[in-house]
């Protein structure tokens, strides 16, 4: 057994763990987080926050802290790694009705500046496990995989030949040392209930990541993550009205090593690690994975040499998430868009709103004005992707068509009164492909088109209509935007200036600038959607609050 026993190491509290089946129950060592973690390794330390987890939270973050129990097979003698390489922790992704994708990284040094983990330029063997129970008393799949330096030691591994809409526990082994168990699951193939989250938008340095935790504390069936995982300017480079909770390592990202060090920087992070290990994802990047408001080859910034760059950032993106290998980037592209099907309740259709749009009209931000952003050409999907989804949803049987995409997609005029002034790197910025997009939802005779996006930083419930200017103007679909997990601090609720805004917008009916993440419970019926708020970010232990709650009919098109 790799279970651990005798007296707590200074500097350590002695707390539970379970251990196999037949086993004592041991004690778990844990130690605390350095205050306000200051750049400083989280891994394997606990956030002094009073939660009630459930059992089953409980049991994965009892593994976490205590490496886990024990996997067959010899391994590699644990002199090769003398410090645990699981600090990074474990996630799944894109589920199918037989399997799923794994994905750990190993980095027994994780803030390493050269973004190599601290891990020897070698290849290490890496043992797998996927179980029907979370002791992994019946283990059903298991193999090894090879993490490799040029991949930053990561790992994706894609198990076939599962029960088709069930719950599988998973974890890694290396040198001795055994991984958190994860908790994943298939899709289904019969019509059943499913319960997703939908996040974007964590800068590590706007506040700590509570939305994550009670995101996962949650236990949702899957998670959509749409963008802006990471962040990556350098200290300061982009500071929340309330300053800098926590400090990024390193510089601003311009190199392979800058990308990889910032996304173990964050992977650092318990809460992002409890979330992750909760439920399999469904991930596409927006701009700050690569950089702010880049658009195709052009990049944000007239940053030089762009399409090395994002090549770089691209390559990071995929050692850090957990893709398929159908995402491999080659060089500076890497598809991202992709259909994911949940039984015949839900298809997800995941767009790429940065890699094949127009650059931004009228020098992009926030512009009234501007003509050029009217031009029946400008494109924001590109004319492939746009007739890939299209066809998609055309072909769909699904009961629910959700499309996951990155920026707002509902027109807003943001100045009151006369004329408008409108976010050009968002969808009114590309108002003609938008047009005929709504079209195309209608048109393709698909069941209950439903839009979910990030990017905004705050919580928005809108119709989507043919024609923004007449309110009699027939909806095609429901739009649901998630605010940021942490991105520009803690957030407020401003009554006054909502209201303004949904005067000037009544297309849109919901409006929250506090951070935090949506839950959806979706059946043959209806899809409900609980706007979750926190009032801060910038301490630990907010609870989270359903700030407003909105119900789609099957059939409407509407928000209720």
């Amino acid at each position: 057994s790799w279970d651990r026993a005798g007296p707590a190491p200074p500097g350590r509290t002695a707390g539970i763990r379970f251990a196999a089946r037949g086993a004592p129950v041991q004690r778990l060592f844990t130690r605390p987080c350095p205050p306000g973690h200051g750049g400083e390794s989280t891994a394997g330390c606990t956030d002094g926050v009073e939660q009630k987890p459930s059992r089953r939270t409980f049991l994965t973050i009892a593994a976490a802290g205590a490496g886990g129990l024990a996997l067959t097979g010899a391994g590699l003698p644990s002199r090769t790694l003398p410090r645990d390489p699981f600090t990074l922790g474990v996630a799944s992704g894109d589920p199918s009705r037989d399997g799923f994708v794994l994905w750990t990284r190993l980095a027994v040094d994780p803030l390493a500046p050269d973004g190599r983990g601290g891990m020897p330029s070698r290849d290490v063997d890496v043992e797998w496990q996927v179980a029907a129970d979370e002791r992994f008393a019946r283990v059903v799949r298991s193999g090894a995989e090879t993490a490799r330096p040029g991949a930053a030691h990561s790992v994706h591994v894609e198990p076939a030949g599962l029960e088709p809409g069930r719950e599988y526990f998973y974890r890694f082994r290396v040198a001795g040392h055994v991984s958190p168990t994860g908790r994943t699951r298939t899709a289904p193939v019969a019509l059943s209930p499913l319960t997703l989250a939908v996040a974007a938008c964590a800068h590590y340095e706007h506040g700590y990541y509570t939305a994550y935790r009670r995101l996962a504390e949650q236990e949702p069936d899957l998670v959509v993550h749409l963008g802006d995982y990471l962040y990556e300017y350098a200290h300061r480079g982009y500071t929340a009205p309330g300053g800098a909770v926590r400090r990024h390592a390193g510089d601003r990202c311009a190199t392979l090593a800058d990308y990889r060090l910032r996304h173990a920087q964050y992977k650092t992070d318990p809460d992002l690690r409890a979330a992750h290990a909760a439920a399999p994802w469904l991930v596409a990047f927006d701009d700050h994975e690569v950089e702010n408001n880049w658009a195709a080859g052009v990049s944000g910034n007239g940053t030089p040499r762009f399409a090395r760059r994002r090549a770089d950032a691209f390559r990071a993106y995929y050692e850090n998430m957990p893709l398929r290998r159908a995402s491999v980037p080659h060089g500076a592209s890497m598809r991202v868009h992709r259909r994911v099907d949940w039984g015949p309740l839900a298809r997800f259709h995941l767009l790429d709103t940065r890699q094949f749009r127009d650059d931004q009209a009228c020098d992009d931000g926030a512009r009234a004005g501007c003509d050029d952003r009217l031009d029946t050409g400008r494109s924001m999907l590109g004319e492939d992707q746009r007739r890939w989804l299209l066809d998609g949803l055309a072909a769909s049987g699904a009961r629910w068509n959700l499309v996951g995409q990155q920026v707002l997609m509902a027109r807003k005029d943001t100045r009151v009164g006369p004329g408008s002034e409108v976010n050009l790197d968002s969808w009114d910025g590309y108002a003609a492909e938008r047009a005929r997009l709504l079209a195309g939802f209608r048109d393709s005779g698909a069941a209950n088109p439903v839009v979910l996006t990030g990017d905004a930083h705050m919580h928005h419930a809108a119709d989507l209509r043919l024609d923004f200017d007449d309110p009699d103007s027939p909806r095609v679909a429901v739009e649901l935007v998630t605010s940021s997990i942490s991105s520009d601090g803690d957030g407020y609720r401003d009554e006054g200036k909502v209201a303004e805004t949904i005067a000037e917008n009544p297309h849109i009916s919901y409006l929250d600038q506090r951070r935090g993440y949506i839950v959806c419970r979706v059946t043959a019926g209806e899809l409900s959607a609980d706007f979750r708020t926190l009032d801060r970010i910038s301490r630990r232990g907010a609870p989270a609050r359903t700030g407003a709650r909105f119900t789609v009919p099957a059939g409407r098109s509407a928000l209720v």
